[in-house]
């Protein structure tokens, strides 16, 4: 099995595009064409529909996705995904912890296994904020290609946020005028505006703010018993969040509100839309492309937001896993709908992992033809 490498790290966390260039049949960032946004048939090129594999190991979650190519894209063969928190502490500490690591290892182990058993010829795994942030991140990053054999890629905020757009844009709604897409992640936000006129996304800003599900709740602790600590936490953290948030939100462009388009990818997003649909469960099928009122998004955040850790707890769709991130990621979502008024939410189960095995089956194709 190959590792294709990715760009190095960058110190930049944000930046804009003032030059325009003819639309190409490839996601574009600055003007430049990056990765093809779509597969071609398998058929001929893939006699044997050869596998592709990705790795997200982001700061909450571990998540591996397996694919073939097909006519109209990829069809996935494999998914595996556990939470093993590996940002927790790190605020505090500066530090990936050793009970971090043992987690991540052994979810990364896993998906080691699953790649020559699903005959991956080709994969790549990445590495996101947890690891840029931490003090041991190399030692980290050492002991896990020592002991699972998987060459991790500490990706750049700024590739972060293109693969996020590359593997979810094709949710967005049709419209004019560009759209906002984010990524609530466990460590970090991506915000990414694009311009959907060309046969691909074009990134005209985009900026990376320090807040994601785990950093922003250990940033704010609170007594989640008291109601009224619940409520003060939570207006620290909007606090906290619309500040980060400025300088972009400072360059946003101002239409009519039935213009403004927004797609989210994230574990927030997708829970505030199974619980706007009442679900009894999780449900892939039904909440991947859905579209879900703003206001209803925003009821659903406050009742939260107010909530009591072991009420959170309770719903279905959160559980005790996620029940103390959920209210982070809520605030983070309430800024984001303060900054780009959109009426209406797009809800994508797609992201990172879906924009790597479109790169790379794009690339393998390129060196194929």
């Amino acid at each position: 099995m190959a590792d294709q490498a990715s760009p190095s790290p960058q110190d930049t966390k944000g930046g804009s595009s003032a030059r325009k260039s003819r639309p190409k049949p490839a996601a574009t960032h600055k003007g430049q064409s990056r990765i093809a946004s779509s597969v071609p048939s398998a058929s001929g090129r893939w006699p044997k529909l050869r596998s592709y594999g990705a790795i997200d190991l982001g700061t909450n979650n571990c998540r591996l996705l397996v694919a073939k190519p097909s006519s109209d894209g990829f069809i996935v063969t494999d998914a595996f995904s556990r939470v093993v928190r590996l940002g927790e502490g790190l605020v505090e500490s500066g530090k990936i912890s050793s009970r971090a690591m043992d987690r991540a290892v052994a979810a990364l182990s896993i998906c080691a296994d699953k790649l020559p058993r699903r005959n991956v010829t080709l994969a790549r795994s990445v590495a996101t904020e947890a690891c840029r942030r931490a003090t041991n991140g190399d030692k980290f990053i050492e002991r896990v290609r020592r002991e699972t054999g998987i060459a991790l890629d500490v990706i750049s905020a700024e590739e972060e946020a293109r693969l996020a757009v590359l593997g979810c844009h094709i949710l967005l709604e049709p419209g004019e005028g560009p759209a906002l897409i984010f990524d609530i992640g466990g460590g970090s936000t991506e915000l990414v505006l694009v311009d959907t006129n060309g046969s691909a996304p074009e990134i005209l800003d985009w900026q990376s703010a320090p807040w994601g599900v785990v950093s922003l709740t250990e940033s704010e602790k609170f007594n989640g018993d008291d109601p009224v600590a619940r409520s003060e936490a939570f207006a620290a953290m909007r606090a906290r969040v619309t500040e980060s948030f400025s300088s972009f939100a400072a360059r946003l462009p101002r239409m009519d509100n039935s213009d403004y388009r927004l797609l989210g990818t994230s574990g927030t997003v997708t829970t505030l839309a199974s619980l706007h649909l009442k679900l009894p469960q999780y449900d892939r099928k039904v909440i991947d492309g859905l579209i879900v009122p703003t206001e209803s998004m925003r009821e659903i955040s406050t009742m939260l937001a107010h909530a009591t850790p072991d009420e959170r707890a309770d719903i279905p769709c959160i559980g005790k896993e996620r029940a103390d991130l959920v209210v982070g990621g809520c605030a983070i979502l309430e800024s984001i709908l303060d900054i780009w008024p959109a009426s209406r939410v797009g809800v994508a189960d797609r992201g990172i992992r879906e924009g790597i095995l479109r790169s790379l089956m794009s690339a393998n194709e390129r060196r194929s033809g």
